[in-house]
């Protein structure tokens, strides 16, 4: 909106700072932090009183979990008001690829929306159905790959290797959908501690906003070796938003977590990140920035695949945080850990942009 404004000014004046993506960057990731922090105390009261036991807690799970009932969940609510906020203020709202993945953004997060009130109503963890939260999925990520392929080319660009691309063709639109609802569930399957999957989510944002930035410029992604995309440096301007309702909602989320995000916010987020990466070709790239979210994801499959077919676990527990908290693990000691792993992938991914 002020982007807009801006420009009908001719840029004059303090107007002209905001022609700058970094600029921008800079002022959305505040202008959502701050919003955050402003809402939070009062939306958590409104969920606390509406919710009233909270989210439900397993209890085949951890035992220490069990201290954490009657917390609220429903918590991506916040991130969802203060990023969309934040990103209508801030952004260029001709650009296709800003529709695209907000469409992933509000879509995922209003079914996980579905699937949290359905657990607190029902007080069962089971929530909706996975084959009817998949089907939802793959529709919103289906439109929004069409929003953001149709103005790309439909290669699949290979780390590494300079400016090489497999063609996919049609297949390419079914493979961005993929790797839209893959990440979104990979990062619903990480949200199980406090304060857990909300960092990792907040530095892979600020990994894919730089990559954002080199790719939507013509001198760099030339000079790199990284496919050219026309527009996608606003989506640097997105990843900042999502930084800042992060850091917001971590401010809340911290040990011990006075609210959850619950499927509302782990699934709109990771569907934001899976979006991103389409729209900048580096969807590979993902799959190392957000290695730990793979990780996670991967151990659940694992597990399920191993035991229908031999009746044993080949972890303790699964997603694979629980399994280190059997072995003794603190909570607080997981979650350090398994961010210090999310900024070394992080570092490795920003590597793959020179090493070509």
């Amino acid at each position: 909106m002020l982007y807009l404004l801006a420009e009908w000014l001719n840029f004059e004046g303090i107007f002209n700072l905001v022609r700058y993506q970094t600029f921008r960057a800079g002022a959305t990731l505040m202008t959502a932090l701050v919003i955050g922090l402003v809402i939070g105390p009062r939306f958590i009261d409104m969920l606390r009183v509406r919710q009233g036991k909270g989210q439900p807690i397993r209890e085949d799970g951890p035992q220490s979990h069990l201290a954490k009932r009657g917390t609220p969940t429903m918590g991506g609510l916040m991130i969802l008001i203060s990023l969309s906020l934040a990103v209508l203020v801030w952004m260029d709202l001709r650009n296709p690829f800003i529709w695209a993945v907000l469409a992933v953004t509000l879509g995922f997060g209003l079914i996980g929306f579905l699937d949290d009130y359905d657990k607190v109503t029902k007080a069962s963890h089971k929530g909706v159905s996975a084959r009817v939260r998949l089907l939802m999925e793959f529709a919103v990520a289906g439109v929004a790959s069409y929003l953001a392929v149709s103005q790309i080319n439909t290669f699949l660009y290979v780390p590494f290797i300079n400016n090489f691309g497999i063609e996919l063709g049609f297949f390419y639109y079914i493979f961005a959908a993929i790797v839209i609802v893959g990440a979104g569930n990979a990062v619903n399957l990480t949200d199980g501690l406090d304060g857990l999957a909300t960092m990792p989510v907040i530095i892979a944002a600020g990994t894919f906003a730089l990559i954002a930035y080199l790719v939507g410029r013509v001198d760099f992604s030339s000079y790199l070796g990284i496919p050219y995309v026309e527009g996608a440096g606003e989506l640097a301007i997105f990843c900042a938003a999502i930084m800042g309702a992060g850091l917001a909602f971590l401010w809340f989320n911290a040990p011990p977590a006075a609210v959850f995000m619950g499927d509302t916010g782990s699934l709109a987020l990771g569907g934001a990140l899976g979006a991103i990466a389409v729209a900048t070709h580096h969807e590979v790239v993902l799959a190392i920035v957000g290695g730990l979210f793979v990780f996670e994801a991967l151990s659940v499959i694992i597990q399920v695949f191993w035991f229908k077919r031999t009746g044993k676990r080949v972890f303790r527990m699964a997603p694979i945080h629980h399994h280190f908290e059997q072995l003794g693990w603190s909570e607080s000691k997981v979650v350090i850990r398994f961010w210090i792993v999310a900024i070394i992938l992080a570092l490795m991914g920003l590597a793959t942009l020179k090493l070509r």
